[in-house]
């Protein structure tokens, strides 16, 4: 009615006519798209990453602070010594000789399980089309999800040198039996054993898995050119497995040099106590707790936790160096 009006009142100076402009919605700040996605997305992981801060990374940053003291756990100050600690452990023979047994056991058990593993790997990926193929990957995988401190004690039964199942197998070849657990000699090497029983099947899973990615049509090209058994082995299947295989290499190193369980468990009761005979299987892990939990020096438990840290720091890193030369990536 008022536009209707307007036209027919001609304008004058009292009722100036107005002109019609477009209305434009007010404009409000927005952040970019990329922005508020990252927001979203560390507003839902900040729950976890304060559980990873207070019982993880927390945890760690606060024994490299008492590696430096003198701490006391029943104490309420702690005196800075700086490289004391340090000083104290590389004098001690004991600590040598659990990196020594450290070191042994990371150079027998390391390129064992990795052979066994990849070995595994290869006869069950050409028993896949077999009947029972599945069950048989269950049953190789099955020993690394049993528990450590359970399947121990059964092997502890398996190495008694009066009745235990490995001296009547030896009895069986017709070889001297062994003292296994009781003997300064034996007792590393058994509990390596146990170690690749029960770690090997994890690591055939990974290569299985690193298997599965190679083309079918790369192995029958080759094997048209005449390429088969040991030689496709070592010209196709070995250089396309290398980012695998140095996967593999990394993760037994670093779990094998921190192995604790089963020594403890193994070696305990009438062998002289963990770590025993005589510190035959004591290793850098199982010293750390025996330093920290039954002396209660946890500044030179801490020390100990920082030199392993950098050996198996620097073991990565040259493991990562060959790898530059030797693995290249599809």
């Amino acid at each position: 009615m008022s536009n209707r009006l307007s036209r027919l009142v001609p304008a004058t100076a009292e009722t100036p006519v107005r002109s019609a402009k477009p209305s434009h919605p007010e404009k409000h700040w927005r952040l970019p798209t990329d922005w508020r996605e990252m927001l979203i997305g560390y507003g839902l992981i900040l729950p976890s990453f304060w559980v990873f801060l207070v019982f993880y990374y927390g945890p760690a940053f606060f024994l490299f602070y008492i590696a430096f003291f003198h701490w006391n756990i029943f104490a309420s100050q702690s005196q800075f010594v700086g490289l004391h600690n340090f000083a104290i452990l590389f004098h001690q023979p004991v600590f040598w000789l659990s990196l020594f047994n450290t070191a042994y056991y990371v150079v027998l058990v390391v390129p064992v399980t990795t052979l066994l593993a990849l070995a595994l790997a290869l006869l069950l990926r050409e028993s896949a089309g077999l009947r029972g193929g599945g069950v048989t990957r269950a049953l190789v995988f099955l020993p690394h999800v049993t528990p450590v401190v359970a399947t121990s004690i059964i092997w502890v039964w398996i190495f008694n040198p009066n009745f235990g199942l490995a001296n009547a197998l030896l009895r069986v070849l017709h070889l001297p039996a062994l003292n296994w657990l009781a003997s300064t000699h034996w007792a590393l090497p058994s509990v390596m054993i146990y170690t690749v029983w029960h770690s090997v099947g994890l690591y055939t899973v990974l290569f299985l898995a690193g298997l599965a990615t190679i083309p079918r049509h790369v192995l029958e090209a080759a094997q048209m050119d005449g390429a088969r058994g040991w030689l496709a082995f070592r010209r196709i299947l070995w250089p396309l497995m290398g980012p695998i295989t140095f996967f593999v290499v990394i993760l037994v190193s670093i779990n094998t040099m921190q192995t604790f369980s089963q020594i403890y468990t193994l070696t305990g009761g009438p062998h002289g106590g963990a770590g025993g005979p005589a510190f035959a299987t004591t290793t850098d892990s199982l010293l750390i707790y025996q330093t920290a939990f039954l002396y209660l020096h946890f500044s030179l438990a801490s020390a100990m936790s920082v030199v392993l840290f950098g050996l198996i720091l620097a073991l990565t890193l040259v493991q990562k160096l060959i790898a530059d030369r030797f693995v290249f990536y599809r």
